[in-house]
């Protein structure tokens, strides 16, 4: 049975999640929880347990401990060594990518392509990368294969975490994505724009903007107007 996306509302935030946005699904083994913390960095509570992607902006005070987080690349803005530590459970798990190894030597490595499970969560590492923008000329922000988007699934939900990437070929042949998140900035990921007829392609029922900076997430939301996705723009800066 397919997870519904039914949201249960947009819950008051208490004292430790002040200023942070905290909405609820439904899925097939219950409710599914996410909470914006800043950037890239959010967290997913599901099952009793809890998924942090990517801590490394902002405040993580009050933050539950993880029971596994997931680091998508080795640049600062997604990779925080201490902030790693702080949020992790003694006995947590952290997987990565093999260049993030080099850093967070803990971390279990996940290719491209590669598939894991932990606890009740089903985890896909998939690809992100640059296709035509880099630092100079022949060289790309983001090199194919250094660094993980990933597949998120509980209780029958899909969430796609794509990381910093441009609008890969890989992105658009995604198939039965509820939730997504998806870079636009620029030099270093796409348009509003881009990012917009990327997600045309494997149309997921939610998508949020994220790792935003500097773009107009309501350019996004408007190229996006009739295609039945719903866009929701929340407060990551």
């Amino acid at each position: 049975m397919k997870a519904s996306l039914i949201v249960l509302g947009c819950i008051l935030s208490a004292p430790a999640f002040a200023a942070r946005n905290v909405e609820e699904f439904k899925t097939n083994a219950g409710t599914l929880k996410i909470t914006t913390v800043m950037h890239a960095g959010f967290v997913i509570e599901a099952g009793g347990q809890v998924v942090i992607v990517d801590p490394a902006q902002g405040s993580w005070d009050g933050i539950p401990q993880a029971d596994l987080i997931l680091i998508t690349d080795i640049h600062g803005d997604h990779l925080n060594r201490s902030m790693i530590a702080k949020v992790k459970k003694p006995n947590g798990t952290v997987i990565a990518p093999e260049a993030v190894t080099k850093t967070v030597t803990e971390a279990q490595i996940l290719r491209n392509g590669e598939t894991k499970t932990i606890g009740t969560w089903k985890v896909e590492a998939v690809p992100m990368y640059n296709l035509k923008r880099g630092p100079s000329e022949g060289k790309l922000y983001h090199d194919k294969g250094r660094g993980n988007g990933y597949i998120v699934t509980f209780g029958g939900l899909r969430i796609y975490i794509a990381g910093d990437t441009e609008g890969i070929p890989e992105m658009r042949s995604l198939k039965n994505i509820d939730v997504a998140f998806v870079p636009m900035n620029l030099p270093y990921t796409m348009t509003p724009e881009e990012a917009a007829d990327a997600v045309k392609a494997f149309h997921p029922r939610v998508v949020y903007p994220y790792h935003y900076m500097g773009s107009d997430p309501k350019a996004f939301e408007a190229a996006l107007a009739g295609t039945g996705i719903e866009v929701r723009i929340r407060n990551w800066y």
